[in-house]
């Protein structure tokens, strides 16, 4: 992209007062064109095959689709589009699993408008844009992978432990959370790796043991 470039974003977060200060933001901003809006992740993935935009910014925890589930979607569709997470959460259990998913950038809500602007431009080119809090998370993990069970779990895995602890199947847990069994099957993974087990009657005796079911 050369410095005329005008960058098309989309954006996602399930906050309309926030949706409507990045738009004033970025329209009021030379070099940006905001394309559409996005209230949650499922509507983040429709939108994005209609709109083609440079650059996603996404929220990560919204009702009726996660900014991790998006992310994951649109990688696997081979979506164009750069996604640079905005939130307001940098624990690990969002950090990591966005960045795994396929995000390009990870800032927080509190970033400066200027830092802001120079992160969107940056993910645009395909650059990794990282805020400092979330860098230091990371470069942590990298080189000091946690024991199974010491990373808590995200509120969407719990929400699909309790249906595996109801004897769900998972076709029918992605009936009731509106996701894919695809997705699904990843949430499990994770949560067995988080746990330290390997299939779904061991996760849910785990969980009993820890507190974190009952």
């Amino acid at each position: 992209m050369t410095a005329d470039t005008t960058i098309s974003l989309l954006i996602a977060d399930d906050h309309p007062v926030v949706r409507d200060g990045l738009r004033g933001m970025f329209d009021s901003a030379p070099g940006f064109t905001v394309l559409g809006e996005a209230a949650n992740g499922v509507e983040a993935v429709d939108r994005a095959a209609t709109l083609d935009p440079d650059v996603i910014l996404m929220d990560l925890r919204m009702p009726g689709g996660s900014g991790v589930d998006a992310i994951r979607e649109l990688t696997s569709r081979g979506a164009r589009a750069r996604v640079l997470v905005l939130t307001t959460y940098d624990t690990d259990s969002d950090t990591l699993p966005a960045i795994e998913a396929g995000a390009t950038g990870y800032l927080l809500k509190d970033a400066p408008r200027d830092e802001l602007f120079t992160a969107v431009r940056a993910a645009a080119e395909g650059r990794t844009v990282l805020s400092p809090a979330v860098a230091s998370r990371l470069v942590d993990a990298v080189r000091s992978p946690r024991q199974p069970g010491a990373e808590p779990l995200s509120a969407r895995e719990r929400e699909v432990l309790v249906l595996v602890a109801r004897g769900t199947s998972n076709r029918e847990i992605a009936r009731e959370l509106f996701i894919s069994e695809a997705t699904v099957k990843t949430h499990l993974t994770h949560l067995y790796a988080k746990l330290g087990v390997k299939d779904r009657a061991a996760a849910v005796a785990v969980a009993y043991d820890r507190g974190i079911l009952g």
